[in-house]
């Protein structure tokens, strides 16, 4: 991404260009990498959320949610070129997500959020989505 240099009240710094595209807002491919490496890191030792997960390794997993969140945010479109449409809630389905679950998965994702150290305005975007989308999966009560 190119740099303006900008000089203010004596001091010089660099001033990012401008983007609406969030995704490269807020660091593309190595921000949605490190969200998702640290919410899977909570998930590897959560007993309510990794048997939810049928893989002995979260790998492919983390590789799913990166691709849906990066196309999501304005990243590559490889989600879509390999699995089709999202189809959340239908691909959720089969597992039993209640408010107890909902929960567990919104204190990781919270973590990964806040590991990122977005500026505000980009934290509370990113957080508004992932909060609705949690919350909008739960299919059973606990």
């Amino acid at each position: 991404m190119p740099v303006e240099r900008l000089v203010a009240a004596g001091q010089t710094f660099n001033q990012p260009e401008y983007t609406d595209n969030f995704y490269e807002a807020i660091g593309g491919h190595a921000t949605f990498v490190q969200l998702v490496d640290v919410f899977y890191d909570g998930v590897a030792d959560d007993e309510v959320l990794r048997p939810m997960y049928p893989e002995q390794d979260l790998g492919p997993a983390k590789e799913r949610l990166l691709l849906f969140l990066e196309q999501y945010w304005g990243g590559p479109k490889a989600y879509g070129e390999q699995r089709g449409h999202p189809r959340l809630r239908m691909r959720h389905m089969p597992f039993r997500v209640g408010p107890q679950a909902r929960d567990h998965w919104l204190q990781h994702m919270r973590a990964a959020v806040e590991a990122l150290d977005l500026a505000p305005l980009h934290e509370a975007t990113l957080w508004d989505y992932l909060d609705r989308a949690a919350h909008s999966m739960v299919n059973a009560a606990d």
